[in-house]
Formats: C-alpha cells, structure tokens, sequence
C-alpha cells in the first residue's frame, strides 16, 4: 500500500518522497488510520518495521491542522526509555515534518539542562523526551503539560523494564485528562498490558507481528564456545569472515570496556558505549560507526532500542541479555527496512540454560554451529546409576547400606562436652591444700 493512500497531507508525502519512503509498512497501514480516529492505542509491532512514522505522521498532520503563526507551546509528548531512541525519534519528527510550521525538541539527561531550557523558552510543539529528564524540567517550571493532546509511550516495555514507570505516573499528573494515549511496544508482555490498563481508556488494540518472534529476514546462528576464548571467537570471526561493520551487546558495562580493549589490541578499530559514557561520548562513537570510521561498536542493552543504523549486516551477542525479551531488540537492529540481516550469538556452557529461555521466547530452536578449537568439549551422557563403568557399587541391601571399606577403621563418636565437664575442669584445676581445707571446714557451720 502507497503511503499516500493514507490521507496524509502534500507536505507530508513531499519530505517523505525525498527519503524515498513510499510504500507503507504493515504497521503504518494499520496504526496511521487509527490514530486519525483520535482513540487510544495499544500496539505491537517488531522493531525496524516503521512504527515511529505510524505514529508520528498524524500528529504532525494534525498539529499543523490547527497551528497559529508564532504560537508554539508542547501538544504532543513522546516518551522514551533512552537517549539515543530519544535522539532518533526527533529526527524523525524533524525529517517528516521538514515542510511543516511546527518544532520539536529533545529532552534527554546527560545534556546541558540550561540549554534545554532555553530551547523550550523559545517554544516547540513536540516534546520528545525521557521521563527523568522531563520531570526536571516540570519541577523547575521550564515547561507546561496543561495544553498535550498527544500522549505516545514509545518502546514500553523497556520503560518499564529500567524501572521509570513511577516517574511515567508522575508526568502523567501534570497532563490534562483529555488527550489521545498511544503505548508502542515491541514485545506486549503481561506487564505491558498492566500498564495499558492504567493509561489506556479502552484502547484499540494492534498486533501486526507475532509477539517474540523476530523478523524472517534476520539470519541466526548461535556458536558454543568455552568461556575464556569468547573474546578470540569474537575477533576470529569478524576477522576471517570480513565483516566491515558489526554491533555487538554485552550484558555489563565492564565487560564491554574489556571486550572493546580486546578487538583494538587485535587490530579492529572498536569504540564502545554504554551508561557510564557520557552523552558527548556515545553520539560521537555511533557516528563514527555509521561514517564508517569504525569497524566495531560494543553496546550494553542500554543502547539496544535506540540506534538506528543504517545497511547495518551484522549483529553478535557476547552473552545472553539479563531480560530474555531484550535479545529480539538486539537482533532487532539488522534486517532492517526489509534488508537481509544475521544475529551471531555466543554461549557458554552456563548460559545453555538462558538459550532456552530465548529459544521459548522465539518459539523456535536456533541453528547451532561448532567451531573446532573454541567450542566446548562434548562429554558424553552417563547412562544407568554408575558414573564409570569399572565403579563398584558401594551400597548393600535395598535400603542403600554403605558398605564399610575393608582395613579402614571407624572413627569414634566424640562425645558432647556438657556443663558437668567444666565444673570437674575446675575442680581438678584448683590447688590440693585448697580442696582439704574446705573439707575440713565440713560441718563446722
């Protein structure tokens, strides 16, 4: 279906057709709709599939339906769990709305708070934030909620699983009852619904894809190898395979400093970012990988939601992500836009057991692949109650009776020292002429 079939207005499709956006995805087709209707929604669609735009083109067209000249004050508010997803869904915002009136600006922490100040003194029509960046403005009175007709939750389920929610209720008191509510989720777990039921007022709800499943066009390979030479495996395989641009994820952020000391050591130019990195740092580091001047960007999944990189091939886990549904958004970020993509996964014996988790996630078992000289040796399964098949049996009878081992001598049992012991201790410590003499002292009183 052709974007312009949507009912969005010239300016509109004229900054979209200069991107070369035409045809709308299945979540546009069926979000953009929905949202003219002014209902609140509750959706779900996989990551890369253009649900920003489903949301982002009929606010604009609204908003610049009823605009007046000069008077710019916050309509619309879109959280999000991140820096980095707040730094490209204003871009976005900017992109469509090119031929538009209306401003944007974003709100994140990590930046000048005063100079986020004055952006807003100056006016915007859309506010793209994080939580605990907006509520700082709200508590220094550097904005005002009381006019918002739009109220979008982007990405929900990472909200909630980084613990913002009660900030998300806080905003929420400083907004007006009447406004349309839009939660955008890619996984809608049992707790994301929770939260619908706590915003939402009988929403519409939207499921384009199959939640836990990931996009049929990103290839996934899982790799067992031992712990230790996670990090050779790593270079290994970027090396011989010439990958030109890979993204990996790490769970800590200790970690991906070591694992990016590693790959600059083995010739790969690698930078890393994580929530220890400034937000100077990490703008700087996924630029220099989108301009090619990097091979590598080691990311914790801090990170995972919110960069957008383009033609981007390759994807590799180090580890398995604390929060199983974090692994589709990692994967998430190849194939995107309907390219071809590959998830390389890493796992050691001991993460065996959060593979399953993934595979339950997914609904299905992933490819494995065994590279000679990194992947753990296989022990073969013992079968029957001995575990050597030259063991003796050391148990007798059908009770299990230990067998005692022949010229070995059993300990006694000590016995338990009680109160009686000391006094005949100290007894026996005290002076003789001392006991005689109390012994004469008999009687005598």
């Amino acid at each position: 279906m052709s974007l312009a079939t949507l009912g969005l207005s010239a300016p509109i499709l004229k900054a979209l057709k200069e991107k070369g956006y035409e045809s709308a995805t299945p979540i546009q087709k069926a979000l953009i709709p929905e949202m003219f209707s002014r209902r609140d929604i509750m959706a779900g669609a996989q990551t890369g599939t253009g649900k920003t735009a489903g949301f982002a083109l009929p606010i604009l067209q609204e908003l610049s339906k009823t605009f007046i000249e000069g008077n710019h004050y916050p309509k619309a508010v879109i959280l999000v769990p991140t820096r980095e997803l707040a730094r490209q869904v204003h871009a976005s915002f900017e992109v469509y709305g090119k031929f538009l009136p209306l401003k944007s600006t974003v709100l994140y922490g990590g930046s000048n708070l005063t100079s986020q100040a004055n952006r807003l003194k100056r006016g915007a029509d859309i506010i793209v934030a994080t939580s605990g960046r907006l509520l700082e403005h709200i508590h220094q009175k550097n904005i005002n909620l009381e006019s918002v007709d739009y109220l979008v939750l982007d990405e929900a389920d990472t909200i909630l699983d980084m613990g913002f929610v009660h900030e998300v209720s806080k905003i929420l008191q400083h907004l007006p009852t009447r406004r349309q509510n839009v939660l955008i989720s890619a996984t809608l777990s049992g707790s994301v619904k929770r939260l619908a039921e706590q915003i939402l007022t009988k929403p519409k709800l939207i499921e384009v894809d199959s939640m836990g499943t990931s996009a049929d066009n990103v290839e996934q390979i899982v790799y067992p190898v031992d712990k230790e030479k996670k990090a050779e495996l790593l270079s290994y395989l970027i090396g011989s395979r010439n990958y030109k641009q890979v993204l990996v994820f790490v769970r800590k952020k200790e970690l991906a400093d070591e694992v990016a000391t590693e790959l600059n050591l083995s010739g790969l130019k690698t930078a890393v970012i994580h929530g220890a990195k400034s937000s100077g740092e990490r703008a700087r580091a996924l630029e220099g990988f989108k301009e090619g001047k990097l091979r590598v960007l080691v990311a914790t999944d801090i990170a995972a939601r919110g960069l957008d990189i383009p033609a981007l091939s390759v994807v590799m886990n180090y580890d398995i992500p604390h929060v199983t549904g974090d692994y589709i958004h990692r994967i998430g970020r190849t194939g995107r836009a309907g390219a071809k993509g590959l998830a390389i996964t890493l796992i050691s014996p001991t993460e065996m057991v959060a593979l399953k988790d993934v595979e339950r996630l997914m609904g299905k078992a992933l490819p494995k692949e065994r590279l000679e000289g990194y992947a753990p040796k296989v022990l073969t399964e013992q079968k029957g109650a001995r575990k050597k098949t030259n063991e003796h049996k050391k148990t007798d009878g059908a009770f299990g009776k230990k067998k005692k081992s022949a010229g070995v001598v059993p300990k006694s049992k000590k016995r338990k020292t009680t109160k009686r012991d000391a006094f005949k201790a100290y007894d026996a410590a005290k002076p003789k002429a001392d006991k005689k003499d109390k012994k004469r002292g008999r009687g005598r009183r």
